[in-house]
Formats: C-alpha cells, structure tokens, sequence
C-alpha cells in the first residue's frame, strides 16, 4: 500500500489567523483560519482520501476497509472502524479561550464516547508568541469557581513564550490555551470534547457571549502543579528524538540534512508524518515514491517496513 494523503477540513474560528492557507500552499480563499484538520476521523468531521485508488473514501471507511493493515493489528482490535488520532495546524491571531479536556473514564460518566489528550509542536510562530498551560500555584476547587467568577483564573495559570520547536503534552486534565501569535501542529486523541472554561469576555459575531463549562471542567480538572509543562528534549540532526510517549501516541521529530532510512519492521501501528519544514524525496520498501513538502501530513500504512528520506527535511513522526 502506498501512503494516504487527505483533503485539508479549513476551518475559520474567531480566533483564526493567515498563516495556514499559504503554509500548505492552497489554492483557496478563506478567511480567518484558525484550523487545518489533516486527518480526522471524528465523526461528522471526517476526512477524505484525497487521491489514488482508494479517493473519496472517509477515512473510517477506509480503516473498516483495510483493518489492521493500514492501522496494524493491535489498534484495529482496540479502536475498531474509527482512526484513533486527529491531526491539527493550528494558527491562533488572537487568544484562544482557557480549556480542559476530560480523561476517558469522566467522559464516559459524562455520556462522551471517550477523553482527550493531546500535544503541541510549535512551528514559525510570531515573535511575541505566548501559551498558558497547567497550573502555577495550589488553588482548591472552590478556589477555581471563585477565579472564573472575577475574572483572575488567568493568574493562576503558568504562562509560556514560544519559539519554533517547542513541545508541550497536554494530559486530560491540564488546563491550558493557546496564545495570540502561536502556530502549531496539535496531536491528540480522536475527540472533539473541550469544556471552555473561560473566554476573556468575547463575543461572537451576532454579539453573544459563547457557552462556558465550568461544571464539567470542574470534575476534570487536575489540581496538581509541577515546576514546569514544556518537555524537555534535546535537538539533534539527522535521527528521531522523542517528544513525547503516553499511552495514545508517539512522538518524534526528525530534522534531517542527509539522506535517512527509517525500519519500522517492528511497529504494529501506522505512521503519520507532519512535515514542519523543507522537502525530501521519500520511497519504501514496496516501491512506493512520493515528496513530502512542508505544510503536509501523510498516513503510512501498517504494512510498510521501511521508509527512506533524501533532501533537506523536518517532519513531527507519530504512531500508536
């Protein structure tokens, strides 16, 4: 099989920015995208293969259709006909509202099919670009309710600048937002669940105020602090470095300036590539050629054992 490529889902938010269409090189017209959905197989929000023999499939018809195959045997078994991870860029010109996601277990009290954990990989974002995750100091939940009451739930958060190549994970649980200026890739679990906990008083375009869940986000949320939310790593050429590893993904990045092979002849899962920045020619071990440029996101099926990379390449690797 060769790799799938899928039919970008824009969508303009209130917060949205420009930066998405031309990072992708679209030839469309959009204003205020604020999100790429790469892959998606949320439902009602599906994306489509985007050519090749299997073009026009949703991309749980095309899981029901190969099983393990395109997302090996062990996911096909956990996650059945439903694609386990959503693929995002993100484009933030204004603050995105403060957020927590449910873990599994509350969701499914909740009546949500499951929780949400996710990442984020900054990609060229503005200079004065900032976020907010976790907490910064020791409130009760009590404390919480009274913070979004007045209007200070702010100043309990730990606050971020970020450049270009900074990781944060988000656990269910975490209380974060994305910051006017940002621009990344988000990876996280197949879910559209978000309690909005606080929105700085917006409004929306007909001038109402969007719906606050500060009830669900008070059973989700996770009230320890730690010194500090941004992972750790170390960057190097021309092999994987970890990013992050939880029980819904892995993540790596690859920043390579010589040609690479990459064995995943142990790795019962697919692979999804998010290329960050440059371009390299890439085949596997079936034949298969195709150029991966910055601003796309490939799936590569289960059944391929290797991959190999030639040309001036940073590219987010992901599995299960």
């Amino acid at each position: 099989m060769k790799p799938f490529t899928f039919k970008p889902l824009l969508k303009s938010t209130l917060w949205g920015g420009d930066k998405i269409i031309p990072f992708k090189h679209l030839d469309v017209k959009q204003d205020n995208v604020g999100e790429s959905w790469e892959i998606s197989g949320v439902p009602g929000n599906e994306t489509v293969v985007a050519d090749g023999p299997y073009a026009g499939y949703w991309l749980n018809e095309l899981v029901k259709e190969l099983k393990g195959s395109l997302v090996g045997l062990e996911n096909y078994k956990r996650f059945g006909d439903e694609f386990p991870l959503l693929i995002k860029f993100i484009d933030a010109r204004q603050q995105l509202s403060i957020q927590v996601h449910p873990n599994d277990e509350i969701a499914h009290k909740q009546g949500k099919e499951r929780g949400k954990t996710e990442m984020w990989y900054a990609l060229d974002s503005d200079p004065d670009a900032h976020l907010m995750c976790g907490l910064k100091k020791k409130i009760t939940p009590e404390e919480y309710k009274e913070m979004v009451a007045n209007d200070t739930i702010v100043d309990a958060l730990a606050n971020y600048s970020v450049k270009e190549g900074d990781c944060f994970f988000i656990p269910a649980g975490r209380i974060h937002a994305i910051g006017a200026g940002c621009f990344v890739t988000e990876i996280q679990q197949t879910s559209d669940v978000t309690y909005r906990i606080y929105d700085f008083k917006r409004k929306d375009k007909n001038g109402n105020y969007r719906e606050l869940h500060t009830e669900q986000a008070a059973e989700c949320i996770d009230y320890h602090v730690q010194d500090n939310y941004r992972q750790q790593y170390v960057p190097a050429k021309d092999k994987g470095v970890k990013l992050v590893n939880c029980p819904y993904f892995t993540t790596s990045v690859y920043d390579l300036t010589e040609p690479h092979t990459i064995d995943y002849s142990e790795l019962d899962s697919f692979v999804i590539l998010i290329c960050t920045k440059g371009k390299a020619e890439m085949s596997d071990n079936e034949g298969n050629t195709w150029t991966l440029s910055a601003g796309q996101t490939i799936l590569i099926p289960a059944t391929t054992k290797t991959i190999h990379c030639e040309g001036v390449v940073k590219f987010v690797e992901t599995y299960i």
